[in-house]
């Protein structure tokens, strides 16, 4: 069982980001990468439809043996996160939320920006983060929905995700945050593009660190690290193989999928 790979979804190719950063944080783990590209985006669906689809990408993982599941979407978290883990009791599910509390921590002039999906930013469940770990702060919560579909169209480095970048961020360099977490993980694939729109003053935070912490937490806390010396990496797409490889820079190995059937190809 400890030699089991991590399974991670997503509604797309965002959570690739969180699987570089937990392959950081244990590089001797195998992963098998699930995401519904094809389908995105989710903040425009609704609960039940989110819980469907994420439901199924569980099932496709289960299949696969996993040992654990991280659901590195802050939509489907946002929406079903603990629907879900009474639904798939049987493996830790690990969600993904904005690190409010460690803005919180590190802002100088207690002014944070929070950028998410219009979902997640109107959501109860970042209403109460904000409350409960930024109640001394000012909190500019923004929500955009143009920026996930530029990334899933392999339009991240367009010019027209440079006026998109441009209209989101205005808002908070109006406000003068000193720091500003990406709440949906398909973000950190534009940090250095944002960190320029922004300047150097304004730190950036994800949450790809403290989820693959997490990850580390629960498995030793299980008894299920990894005891191998070699490790594989799996991505199943239900979207465009060639744009997740494009992101990947073609260095991991990348099959399509349909979820529904359980029945994937890779590609040639």
């Amino acid at each position: 069982m400890r030699n089991n790979p991590i399974g991670i979804l997503d509604s797309g190719v965002g959570g690739l980001t969180v699987l570089a950063a937990i392959a950081k944080e244990l590089p001797q783990e195998s992963f098998v990468y699930a995401g519904d590209s094809a389908n995105t985006p989710y903040g425009n669906k609704s609960e039940e439809e989110i819980y469907a689809r994420a439901s199924q990408l569980i099932e496709f993982l289960l299949t696969k043996n996993v040992k654990l599941i991280v659901i590195a979407c802050n939509t489907i978290t946002v929406s079903c996160l603990d629907r879900l883990r009474v639904e798939y009791s049987q493996i830790p599910l690990i969600g993904t939320v904005p690190v409010v509390k460690t803005a919180a921590f590190v802002t100088k002039n207690k002014r944070i920006g929070l950028l998410s999906t219009t979902r997640t930013a109107k959501s109860d469940y970042q209403k109460k983060l904000i409350e409960t770990f930024a109640s001394d702060c000012i909190v500019v919560n923004l929500g955009n929905d143009e920026i996930v579909p530029l990334i899933e169209k392999g339009e991240e480095n367009s010019e027209e995700m440079e006026e998109v970048l441009k209209k989101a961020l205005v808002g908070f360099q109006k406000e003068g945050i000193d720091t500003l977490v990406l709440g949906c993980t398909h973000f950190p694939f534009l940090k250095e593009r944002m960190q320029k729109i922004l300047g150097d003053s304004i730190s950036l935070l994800d949450s790809g660190g403290a989820i693959a912490r997490q990850v580390h937490r629960v498995l030793q806390h299980n008894d299920s690290l990894s005891h191998e010396t070699t490790h594989q990496i799996t991505i199943f797409t239900t979207g465009n193989v060639k744009i997740v490889k494009k992101l990947l820079h073609g260095t991991i190995e990348v099959k399509a999928i349909d979820i529904e059937t359980f029945t994937y190809e890779y590609d040639h």
